[in-house]
């Protein structure tokens, strides 16, 4: 891997660069950051975001987001209770 890494003149920082640069691209495509952890092989989180970096260009998409409607459906359709997904329906039909 090192001598690959080498012939494509990645000096500065190696293969490492090649970790940062795929869970960047996952991010700016919006991918969770849970799966991108999994991806990663990364057994925490916070390891997790430390490699991830958005481009300005993402950033404001992200806040775009919020000045688009949202759809019904997205509203509500799934809470979390302690780590287990519960559906909407089974919540308010008790």
């Amino acid at each position: 891997m090192l001598k690959s890494a080498r012939r494509a003149n990645l000096a500065n920082g190696g293969v490492h660069v090649l970790r940062h640069t795929f869970c960047s691209h996952l991010a700016m495509r919006g991918a969770p950051a849970r799966a991108i952890q999994e991806l990663a092989g990364h057994a925490d989180l916070g390891t997790t975001q430390r490699y991830m970096h958005l481009s300005p260009a993402a950033v404001d998409a992200a806040i775009r987001l919020l000045e688009e409607p949202v759809p019904s459906t997205a509203v509500g359709e799934i809470l979390e209770k302690g780590g287990t997904t519960i559906p909407k329906s089974s919540v308010y039909n008790r």
